[in-house]
């Protein structure tokens, strides 16, 4: 292992900038849920079913959008990409406390799909600022940046509602995430080989030299013609994406794909075992105890993350998933605080470097015109695998007890995980050539 990577790393000041900014814009949405769910029964005065919908109909949205915030970034630009996200974030969310409950879920769609793409932008900047030997670190370091984050932003969403109230909460959500926005625009990371920051570099280790513009691009500069009649010959985003990420590999399509169910396997246990942990403390009376747990889970997690950026050879990130999926079953054999902290650590070492892996994968896999669209789908892969993670779990612990919820996303979890060993083997078995 090699931790010096990491001050190389912070010691570069764009690369520091965009870091500390990922976490000012991440804070405000890892806040939002908790302050949707405190307005929706609280200030409303309905369910928490009613809450849940408000949270899933936002989720849609961020799924749905993803993608094509990441695509516009790769066709538009950083800057022309992000300022109707910036506006939606503003006026939305300052809009979304004063709306009745049928009109709230519209506004929470609308803000789903105008979400402003932290997460592709910072992935795919990281992609070309950082060299071969260094993306993982980065990457990690993108991973903690994101733990600390959701430490931090629910308990701060609670302290907000509690002592001020919902409406003044939605609202600093809506401000904080417009001001992160200008901030990306105005430091203007690179997302492309050949715009300032960037590492020349880069361009050997992730394109085809035919792949790749010629001269130094602008910061603003559109994509090669190639992308552009793409976009024009009517086929999906989705479908563009695996023709341009195989070129002459034809294992790399299927890579890709199972590189978005790792994706959606993280999220389901993720949010499964949210789910499973508060279920577990309030069966035995210890609900005010859930921050222990958490603090004990991020913090694992956070370790784990420092640990995987700092190693030489990179893990695959399906058996990382498989891991982390097996290692969430014993939580449900917990009877009190303690025990449930300790029984999350294991699985919490696993957390960050599972999706530091995964986004690592995706840098290798796809050619820097298309990374942002990739990570696009690589979040909304995410972003679905986290609103299925939770009814699962919820239903299964209705139905059986709060054990359940962890036994079954920690199956779910490890039969993707096998799905995506299964499409491996069957490609390799089909095509000799790309094995060698």
């Amino acid at each position: 292992m090699n931790f010096a990577h990491y001050g190389h790393l912070w010691r570069r000041v764009e690369v520091r900038r965009l870091l500390l900014v990922a976490m000012v814009a991440r804070l405000p949405h890892s806040a939002a849920g908790v302050l949707l769910t405190l307005h929706v029964v609280q200030t409303l005065g309905l369910g928490y079913a009613a809450a849940g919908a408000v949270a899933a109909v936002l989720t849609i949205g961020i799924a749905l959008g993803a993608p094509w915030r990441g695509r516009r970034v790769d066709t538009a630009g950083l800057r022309a990409a992000l300022v109707p996200s910036v506006i939606a974030e503003a006026v939305l969310w300052g809009v979304a406390p004063h709306l009745d409950y049928p009109l709230l879920l519209a506004a929470a769609l609308v803000a789903g799909l105008f979400a402003l793409p932290i997460f592709s932008v910072v992935r795919q900047s990281l992609g070309v600022m950082t060299g071969a030997e260094q993306r993982r670190t980065a990457f990690a370091l993108d991973s903690i940046g994101t733990e600390i984050t959701f430490m931090v932003g629910p308990a701060l969403a609670a302290l907000v509602a509690v002592n001020a109230s919902t409406v003044w909460g939605i609202t600093g959500v809506g401000a904080a995430a417009a001001l992160a926005g200008l901030a990306l625009m105005w430091f203007n990371p690179p997302t492309r080989t050949g715009q300032t920051g960037a590492l020349v570099e880069a361009a050997s280790e992730d394109a085809n030299p035919s792949d790749l513009p010629s001269g130094r691009e602008s910061a603003e500069s559109p994509a090669p013609t190639e992308v552009a009649w793409g976009q024009a010959d009517g086929a999906s985003g989705l479908a563009r994406l695996l023709r341009r990420a195989r070129g002459e590999a034809p294992m790399a399509g299927v890579a890709v794909i199972v590189v978005m169910v790792v994706a959606a396997g993280a999220g389901t246990v993720l949010s499964g075992t949210d789910v499973g942990i508060v279920a577990v403390l309030r069966e035995h009376g210890r609900g005010t105890q859930l921050g222990v747990v958490f603090f004990f889970w991020c913090a694992a997690s956070l370790v784990g993350g420092i640990l995987y950026g700092a190693m030489h050879r990179p893990v695959p990130p399906l058996a990382l998933l498989t891991a982390m999926s097996i290692l969430t079953i014993p939580m449900g054999f917990a009877h009190d605080t303690v025990t449930l902290s300790l029984l999350s650590v294991l699985p919490g070492l696993l957390c960050a470097p599972t999706l530091s892996a995964a986004s690592e994968r995706v840098a290798e896999l796809v050619a820097e015109e298309r990374r942002g669209e990739a990570m696009g789908w690589y979040g909304s892969a995410l972003t679905a695998g986290t609103a299925l993670g939770s009814p699962l779990a919820g239903t299964l612990i209705d139905a059986v007890g709060p054990w359940a919820g962890f036994i079954g996303i920690g199956a779910a979890g490890s039969l993707l995980c096998l799905a995506g060993v299964i499409a491996q083997g069957s490609r390799r078995r089909r095509s000799p050539q790309a094995v060698a």
